[in-house]
């Protein structure tokens, strides 16, 4: 099954059944541009739960490549990935970090088949943190769909 790409916004997941909406945080604690302005907007307490867990609350480190699962509503869960590094390119480089992604939906796709849940994103890093999809979606496809986690892209119409 390949990632089924449909217009639309990620926070409005297709579906009735267990749900995961990932995105890409930074590794500074920052919160405040790009997709995590939707995110905030309609669920409150992943925001919350990722300022808590910035600050050393939390069952994971707060590092590269981690993910926390913020329950947001019942089976529906905000997966904040820590796949960027810093905020702004250094030296060139953007701050995306795409081993971080994939160690990260390594741990979505564990959490989404125990779960039982569909896995749904924008084009997640390739936004602010600046990277490519070419790339991205290589280890989208990888990490969650050769692993059998039925996932959707959703490109803002």
């Amino acid at each position: 099954m390949p990632i089924h790409y449909v217009q639309g916004d990620a926070t409005n997941p297709a579906g009735d059944d267990p749900r995961i909406i990932v995105h890409v945080c930074n590794d500074l604690g920052a919160w405040g541009k790009g997709f995590v302005l939707a995110v905030s907007k309609k669920w409150p307490a992943a925001e919350r739960a990722y300022r808590e867990w910035h600050e050393g609350g939390g069952d994971v480190p707060f590092e590269l490549g981690q993910v926390q699962f913020a329950e947001v509503e019942p089976s529906v869960w905000v997966a904040n990935l820590i796949g960027q590094e810093g905020i702004r390119p250094a030296g060139g480089v953007p701050p995306v970090r795409y081993e971080a992604i994939r160690r990260g939906l390594q741990r979505v796709a564990d959490f989404a088949l125990a779960k039982k849940a569909s896995v749904h994103m924008p084009r997640i890093g390739c936004g602010l943190a600046g990277g490519r999809w070419e790339e991205v979606g290589r280890i989208v496809e990888q990490e969650l769909v050769d692993e059998g986690v039925a996932t959707t892209v959703y490109d803002l119409g």
